[in-house]
């Protein structure tokens, strides 16, 4: 897909890597995955850009979601920022200060982050001081942990969770699953009661990184669910008709980028939206 954009022959737009921002004011905002892309992202963002000092942002606390690395190199690239709040479970506390010491290095710039780690069993959720008006809760995601962890293929409760977000003003709701290799009942719950959900695009097919020469993996073995199929994520969305649906976190072998692509043009028919770079949802 890249050679294409790159060559002129597609029309697909080109894309940053995955991570959102979320705000109850438009002043103060929450990063949730910080991409390698993220300093490109906050450029391309004037709310997110708006800083009062040289190097400041309006971004005032980090979610990561799990340790992978598509989600956690954003957090090398805020280090002038910092001290900032970090939100993670201990799970991937354990992996960013061991497997992945990113948490050590970062000790180096104003003390680092502030990690503030979240109970994946609790009902009530967390508050995020800047965001006052939001609470969020984690849910734990069947998927896996990343290539450099211990814990690969035998993943743990808090290796990745998603995330249900709830504006306490008004009770709306939205739900964000970046990385979801099988549904279960906690995530058809928040689905269901979601005005919002965001899901993993990651792949169309599960055999889609080894057929496009790019792995040796499944995208099941990888801890995403494929788009297609009749167990697909088109499929499980099928059965939801309150939420708005987006897909998110989408690899760039997946032709739903494809403008013109039947595949796009079968998500689009399923009522379900492809996310692209500056898109802005409000709940």
């Amino acid at each position: 897909m890249c050679q294409s954009v790159r060559n002129g022959t597609s029309r697909a737009e080109p894309r940053t890597q995955s991570s959102i921002a979320v705000s109850d004011d438009g002043e103060h905002w929450v990063v949730i995955n910080a991409s390698p892309d993220i300093r490109q992202q906050i450029n391309a963002s004037p709310q997110l850009a708006k800083a009062d000092g040289a190097r400041g942002s309006a971004i005032s606390a980090v979610v990561v979601t799990d340790a992978q690395i598509d989600h956690t190199t954003g957090l090398l690239i805020l280090r002038e920022g910092l001290p900032l709040e970090l939100y993670c479970t201990p799970e991937v506390a354990e992996e960013l200060s061991t497997s992945y010491p990113i948490l050590s290095m970062m000790k180096h710039w104003e003390g680092g982050y502030q990690t503030c780690t979240v109970d994946i069993h609790s009902q009530e959720g967390w508050r995020i001081p800047s965001v006052p008006n939001l609470e969020f809760h984690p849910i734990s995601l069947s998927s896996n942990a990343p290539p450099f962890s211990p814990y690969r293929n035998r993943p743990r409760p808090g290796d990745n969770i998603g995330l249900k977000i709830v504006d306490t003003r008004t009770g709306a709701t939205l739900f964000y699953a970046p990385g979801l290799g099988a549904p279960e009942d906690a995530v058809l719950a928040a689905m269901r009661d979601a005005d919002c959900v965001m899901m993993d695009g990651t792949l169309w097919t599960d055999d889609e990184m080894i057929r496009e020469g790019l792995g040796t993996s499944l995208g099941s073995e990888m801890g995403h669910l494929s788009v297609s199929g009749d167990d697909g994520m088109l499929a499980l969305m099928e059965d939801f008709t309150k939420p708005r649906k987006v897909l998110i976190h989408i690899n760039n072998t997946n032709p739903i980028l494809d403008p013109d692509s039947p595949q796009h043009q079968a998500v689009l028919d399923a009522g379900v939206e492809i996310a692209f770079d500056g898109m802005t949802i409000e709940i």
